[in-house]
């Protein structure tokens, strides 16, 4: 994949991955999503995303099973739920993750979003992973700039490689504060829903005539001109779900779309970020 992403280790990553939020929940779909997330990794998206909320752990079977013979192949990542962040309990929520994953070790883990237990807290949990050689590398999501701020801080909060959060051409609030400031950290973004989810947002967008327009120009189709826009910064890693092999070769061909300034220009235009800070989105 042309367009890539470094991590605040510098481990070089693609700059689209897979996610699998709502994979595995239907058992009749299990075949062709185990058969998508296979071509993914074949065509260069070998970082895979899933958690242990997702379908309360049936995401992560499914990708255990997709990755079993081609491990070495997946950046694999997977999320602990914030009640399950403590010292008393994130040690059994990852060994619960790596059984259903069939794996030895996570390439990243992330607190999914802030909960009540303490961020020392969790980030002393991460780090006993991480000597106990159960994950390699540990990060953040759903965490705004204050909140990031206040990781930084802690004893060896620096040592979170990345923040995961909603981000795609009608969500654009991080722009204003949290990813210049990641940015100046080096800590980059990983994108969650970069297409917006199915309904009203994501058919506006793609029906947007600018959208459409520049999506022309480079023979690619809309939901690909919002993955490219997405990752054009250099330092976001956007994580599209596929279910199908053709979605996920398009996936991958996003990959290689170069957008040019006026580009850029256009869909700042039609889709101006906000000009002050706002609340960050989650879904």
């Amino acid at each position: 994949m042309k367009h890539t992403v470094i991590l605040a280790d510098g481990t070089v990553l693609p700059a689209i991955g897979q996610g699998t939020w709502y994979i595995g929940d239907e058992p009749s779909k299990r075949k062709q999503e185990i058969a998508a997330l296979r071509l993914g990794v074949e065509l260069g998206m070998t970082v895979i995303d899933t958690a242990e909320m997702y379908g309360e752990g049936l995401s992560e079977e499914l990708v255990g099973e997709a990755i079993a013979d081609i491990r070495e192949q997946v950046f694999l990542v997977s999320k602990v739920y914030p009640h399950n962040a403590g010292q008393d309990r994130i040690a059994r929520s990852c060994e619960q993750s790596l059984k259903r994953l069939k794996t030895d070790r996570l390439d990243l883990y992330l607190l999914h979003w802030r909960g009540n237990i303490p961020l020392g807290e969790t980030i002393e949990g991460m780090e006993r992973l991480v000597e106990a050689g159960k994950i390699v590398r540990w990060g953040v999501s759903n965490l705004d700039t204050a909140d990031m701020e206040e990781l930084v801080r802690l004893a060896k909060g620096s040592h979170c490689v990345v923040n995961q959060v909603l981000y795609h051409l009608g969500s654009r609030g991080i722009e204003v504060e949290l990813q210049p400031w990641q940015r100046e950290r080096g800590i980059p973004i990983m994108a969650y829903s970069p297409l917006a989810q199915a309904g009203t947002l994501r058919r506006g967008l793609i029906a947007n005539r600018a959208v459409q327009q520049i999506a022309e120009k480079h023979r690619i189709q809309p939901f690909q001109l919002l993955l490219a826009w997405c990752i054009r910064s250099g330092d976001v890693l956007a994580l599209p779900k596929a279910s199908t092999e053709e979605h996920v070769r398009q996936n991958a061909a996003a990959g290689e779309v170069e957008l040019t300034e006026e580009d850029v220009n256009h869909l700042d235009v039609a889709f101006p970020r906000p000009s002050r800070k706002v609340p960050l989105d989650i879904i």
